[in-house]
């Protein structure tokens, strides 16, 4: 469908804002040419659902004019509760055989009718626990969901043409630039304004993925509520004020941080003590942070100490080239907030 080399647009629609990255390939290495980040109001999407396509369509356009790209092929992806995420054990048989037999297998598995949801897959190898079984990522998207998404990309102009997964969209970011960490046991959270995406990855594989509904905007919303402020200055005050000001957050919005930091810390290590409980042979020796909740002051401590190994922000364009007109220090300011548009850019990259 999409053509060898096409160049895709990385566009993350979330919750708090679009974040749109384009990437060029330069023989052996990746080069950023264009990235934007559109704010959205919190009442445009709410719990995944698109409440304002207007808000969207005209935010997508202001990215377009803001990055001046030529290109109009886009990467986008989902992720919440309208999203199925699970692995499980099926016989051993080719991938064509399995695209036939998919939708059966699927219907076993979860909880929507099968013909109101898009269906796919990822085999992961033959299970060592059971002979003659093979692992199998197994992924259900409601297709309501995924033609809201890709509606309002064509509604601004662009033309989708492919839908993804957030925490796989982050998965591919982390390989492309952790390239050393490959033969390990790696966690990468990304946490976003609404949902937060959990990717164990073994041997540059992701093996388990979840999500947790809950993210950044469970801090603003109870800042907001409990001194009650407008949504935009409890935003302002959870990422600490403005930059350069002397002005002193209230020691109410520190706790409330913190509060929250540790109630995700607490269900991300949950989480994780579930995977390790059914691995027992493998030992996660990282966790990566992605996403705009994780440039809050503090959490990657919180987190760190709550799961018991090292925590480290992770920088989507460690091992992406920077272009002429790309701001380093800019960019710096909201790299962890980009992985998933960069992931989403690199699906085109020597696709057949």
């Amino acid at each position: 469908m999409l053509g060898k080399r096409k160049d895709l647009l990385g566009l993350d629609i979330g919750s708090s804002s679009i974040k749109m990255v384009e990437l060029k390939k330069r023989k052996n290495a990746y080069e950023l040419v264009n990235w934007g980040v559109a704010p959205l109001s919190p009442d445009v999407i709410v719990d995944g659902a698109l409440m304002n396509s207007s808000a969207i369509v005209d935010a997508i356009q202001e990215l377009v004019l803001q990055t001046k790209t030529k290109n109009k092929n886009v990467a986008s992806s989902v992720s919440g509760t309208s999203v199925i995420i699970k692995k499980i054990a099926l016989p051993v048989m080719t991938r064509q055989e399995l695209q036939e037999n998919i939708k059966w297998e699927a219907e076993q598995h979860i909880p929507f009718d099968i013909n109101d949801v898009n269906v796919d897959f990822h085999i992961l190898g033959e299970d060592g626990e059971e002979a003659g079984k093979m692992g199998v990522i197994l992924v259900a998207s409601k297709k309501d969901l995924v033609n809201d998404y890709t509606g309002v990309i064509a509604e601004a102009g662009l033309t989708p043409l492919c839908v993804d997964i957030d925490a796989f969209a982050v998965g591919n970011a982390f390989e492309l630039n952790y390239p050393d960490r490959l033969a390990e046991v790696v966690a990468v959270v990304n946490i976003g304004a609404g949902v937060s995406n959990i990717n164990v990855i073994k041997n540059g594989v992701s093996s388990f993925v979840r999500d947790i509904n809950t993210g950044g905007n469970a801090v603003t919303e109870m800042i907001q509520k409990n001194l009650g402020i407008q949504y935009e200055e409890a935003e302002r005050m959870k990422r600490g004020g403005d930059e350069g000001s002397d002005e002193i957050i209230p020691q109410e919005v520190n706790d409330i941080v913190r509060q929250i930091s540790q109630n995700l810390a607490g269900e991300i290590a949950r989480s994780l003590d579930f995977y390790s409980a059914t691995n027992p042979d493998d030992r996660i020796t990282k966790l990566y942070l992605a996403g705009g909740m994780a440039l809050t002051a503090g959490l990657d401590t919180i987190i760190e100490r709550t799961v018991g190994y090292p925590v480290e922000l992770m920088n989507p364009f460690n091992n992406i080239a920077l272009g002429k007109n790309v701001d380093p220090a800019a960019l710096a300011k909201v790299a962890p907030a980009l992985a998933v548009a960069v992931g989403l850019a690199m699906r085109r990259l020597d696709e057949e």
